[in-house]
């Protein structure tokens, strides 16, 4: 056997005993160290724990949103755009995809997950603090709710006591709700319900697998992993989420596969709705702010407005389409703008999207620069980064800008900024953003509800509400009035006027009116019904001085026009006033509706977060102290422009709907600055109006049915399509005499069946009848044709 020497042996059991007296050292450092770090702990760190109510109590900053009647949203106000959806409603593969890339033990473990903090701990150490991180998703409420996002040590301590102390208050599933509501996700998106519907346009039961696990890798770093704008960098994390899913059995291979090759279509325009309502959002977001402040932005508070989603989408459509084959009638204006485009790659490709970035899309025009052209085609790069190649038939609007003999303002060359647009069937052609401006407004005859709105031609170019803001002249479509206010007088459509040319001096005896019609043309008598249905300007003149510019200017305010923006002299027959498109739909429905005035309202319903009513508008029950307009006057006033949308100025609206209670009328201002229709089918009375901002002539060969009557006609094609025809009763107390209507206690009234039949001179020197000015006497209101002011927004009902 060996034999060890006794000082060997003694050396032998002195190095054990150093070595038991090292380790005793080591431990007695460690738990000197742990007893000093729990004593941090417990006297510098739980003491400074904040306590817990945002999230025990947690209540999220939810948006404003508005929604039209048919429960669409069309609008949302808030910093951050966020859904609160609980944890039992949300999809558990989605749950599962989000587990699997951040927190796959979360069910598991307490508030730290050790097996990760030790890796976490190894990689820290060989890259230094920060290089490696194993918070846990309770950390990260922690993290979000409480602490920056700073990598320093004490802030991590911080964190694992909060994880602590949150898990001790909260189930797994409360935690995970929060998280799941609270994190932020890019675009403005906070919560995955919200970041489904801003990418993908869905909710959250709607994803596919390969949606969810893209949205599921945003939470490690929002802005790198965002598919609106870094694509490649966020389906290299989604295929990575896909992997450990599909390692962890939260998906099967064929599921793996689908979700690995799928396309993804992500919205790369920021928030979009189901609807394009930005001006009723807009109107119902200023409502809500009058009453609540900031708080409506973050309570919560839904909105539900009288707006119905087809008929909404109907009048948008049909202001762009009508607004843009306008602008086309009057030619190509050039591009929008140009850029030099460098010879390096690299720097004409920033230049290009520097140049892009800075035009705004509007819904399908979308900006674009010129690279290349020849005789007959160019070549454009878009702002979504696709090239195109444009000819024949996608360059005949512009075609005079590739001319030899080109204006340099028209030329299509390359850095030309321009616009173009794809059609249905994906052929590109060139186009550009209108000048001219529309509106558009619709409302329920009998209540006054709003179904569709539309204030301009594009939002985002233009926050100016045409609708409520626009204070126009409405030439003849001011002129059923007046004939409803001689019908009052006791005229009837059978009355007969003469239609002849006519001089009007004013107080100053050097100056003379002479009204002309439209077509300069003269028929001699005609009743005031054809008179009406042909527009004529004239007979309407004769007319008006028979029942007196004061009792016509009083009458007025019978259908709620604002008196004081009406001239007390004969101008008022055509129009010369001033009036919105909300003012004029609201005096239509008074004949639409029998008599009855109404008050446009645009809000139903406010409630808050939790459902309960705030606000409510029912609709009104019609009675008789609303009556401003005697039956009889709106029965025959009615069945006059109906006559209008039959055989006058308005006759292709009868045409186009094919039914029989179409009722309107047209309005063209002098020099057609301004081009109207006001109407009503099936109970629906709607208005269109086009002008430009800055007034100027919409051209020689334009009027109100060429202008206005399109819009309201592809409209009304949706809103009446399945409204039974309006059948107007006749009301007691009128007789037909010379086969037409007038109120019995007037009938065989030789004094109204003719007016002005025998021509009398007029006297240059004496002022007219009723005493008041006409256009060119000192101090008397505008001539025709003279724009009125744009004043501030009036105050109108919404609620």
């Amino acid at each position: 056997m060996a034999y060890t020497s006794k000082p060997a042996r003694l050396r032998h059991r002195g190095d054990r005993g150093f070595l038991l007296l090292g380790l005793g050292i080591v431990l007695a450092i460690i738990a000197l160290a742990g007893a000093a770090a729990a004593a941090y702990v417990v006297f510098r760190v739980l003491p400074n724990v904040p306590a817990l109510d945002a999230v025990t109590d947690y209540r999220p900053k939810i948006p404003l949103r508005i929604y039209s009647a048919d429960n669409v949203l069309i609008g949302e106000f808030g910093e951050e755009h966020r859904d609160f959806v609980p944890i039992d409603k949300i999809p558990p593969l989605m749950k599962k995809s989000l587990l699997a890339i951040e927190d796959a033990r979360f069910y598991e473990h307490g508030a730290i997950d050790y097996r990760r903090m030790l890796g976490a701990v190894g990689a820290n150490l060989r890259g230094g603090f920060g290089s490696g991180g194993a918070s846990t998703i309770t950390m990260q409420v922690a993290r979000n709710f409480f602490l920056s996002r700073e990598k320093r040590l004490s802030r991590k301590i911080n964190e694992i006591a909060l994880a602590y102390k949150i898990e001790a208050a909260l189930s797994k599933d409360e935690i995970l709700e929060l998280y799941m509501n609270q994190i932020y996700l890019g675009q403005r998106a906070y919560g995955f319900s919200s970041a489904a519907r801003t990418y993908f346009g869905k909710p959250l039961d709607k994803l596919t697998v390969a949606e969810m696990a893209m949205l599921a890798g945003l939470p490690q770093n929002p802005s790198r992993h965002n598919p609106a704008v870094n694509p490649k960098k966020a389906r290299e994390r989604q295929h990575q989420v896909l992997g450990r899913m599909h390692a962890l059995n939260y998906i099967t291979d064929a599921e793996y596969e689908q979700a690995m090759s799928e396309p993804l279509r992500v919205n790369t325009r920021g928030q979009e709705f189901d609807s394009h309502a930005e001006y009723v959002a807009e109107l119902a977001r200023q409502v809500v702010y009058s009453q609540f402040k900031d708080e409506a932005y973050t309570r919560g508070i839904k909105v539900t407005t009288t707006i119905l989603k087809n008929e909404q989408d109907a009048a948008y459509a049909s202001v762009r389409r009508n607004v843009i084959a306008y602008d086309q009638r009057h030619g190509w204006r050039g591009p929008e703008g140009r850029i030099d485009l460098p010879s390096d790659p690299v720097e004409r490709e920033d230049a290009i999207n520097d140049a892009l970035a800075r035009r705004p899309v509007s819904d399908g025009l979308l900006p674009a620069v010129v690279l290349s052209t020849t005789a007959k085609s160019i070549k454009v790069e878009t702002i979504d980064g696709d090239v195109v190649d444009l000819s024949g038939a996608g360059l005949k609007f512009a075609q005079a800008g590739l001319s030899s003999s080109a204006r340099e303002t028209l030329r299509l060359s390359p850095g030309a900024i321009i616009r173009v647009a794809k059609d249905a069937k994906d052929n590109w052609s060139v186009t550009q953003v209108p000048q001219v401006a529309a509106a558009f407004v619709a409302i329920d005859a009998d209540t006054g509800a709003y179904h569709a709105l539309v204030g301009g031609f594009d939002y985002n170019f233009q926050k100016f509400n045409h609708v409520t803001q626009a204070w126009r002249q409405p030439g003849s479509g001011m002129k059923p009035f007046i004939y409803s206010a001689a019908i009052e007088k006791g005229y009837s459509p059978a009355t007969k006027i003469l239609d002849a040319p006519l001089d009007m001096a004013g107080e100053d005896a050097g100056k003379t009116w002479s009204p002309q019609n439209d077509d300069f043309k003269w028929d001699g008598p005609i009743t005031m019904r054809r008179a009406l249905a042909e527009s004529k300007n004239v007979p309407s003149v004769r007319l008006l001085r028979a029942v007196t510019v004061p009792f016509a200017h009083e009458f007025l305010g019978h259908f709620g026009f604002d008196l004081a923006r009406q001239p007390k002299n004969y101008t008022l027959a055509l129009g010369t006033g001033a009036v919105t498109p909300l003012q004029m739909a609201g005096a239509y429905a008074v004949f639409a509706n029998g008599g009855y005035q109404v008050q446009p309202y645009l809000i139903a319903k406010i409630e808050d977060a939790d459902g309960k009513v705030l606000q409510e508008v029912k609709p009104p029950v019609r009675t008789e102290e609303q009556r401003v307009l005697d039956a009889r006057n709106a029965f025959v006033t009615d069945s006059m422009l109906r006559d209008v949308a039959r055989f006058g100025t308005g006759a292709a609206a009868t045409k186009a709907l094919g039914r029989g209670d179409v009722a309107g009328k047209t309005g063209t201002t002098s020099d057609a600055v301004d081009g109207w229709f006001s109407g009503y089918a099936g109970n629906v009375v709607a208005v269109a109006w086009m002008g430009y901002d800055d007034p100027r002539s919409l051209g020689g060969r334009e009027f109100g049915a060429t202008l206005a009557l399109p819009i309201w006609i592809d409209y009304m094609k949706v809103a009446v399509a399945k409204r039974p025809e309006t059948v107007r009763e006749e009301p007691e107390g009128l007789v037909r005499e010379n086969d037409d209507w007038v109120y019995a206690e007037y009938a065989d009234a030789q004094t109204f069946s003719g007016i002005d039949l025998e021509q009398q001179p007029v006297d240059p020197n004496a002022p007219p009848a009723d005493g008041t000015a006409v256009p060119g006497a000192p101090g008397a209101p505008p001539a025709p044709g003279t724009p009125p002011p744009q004043p501030a927004q009036p105050v109108n009902s919404l609620f």
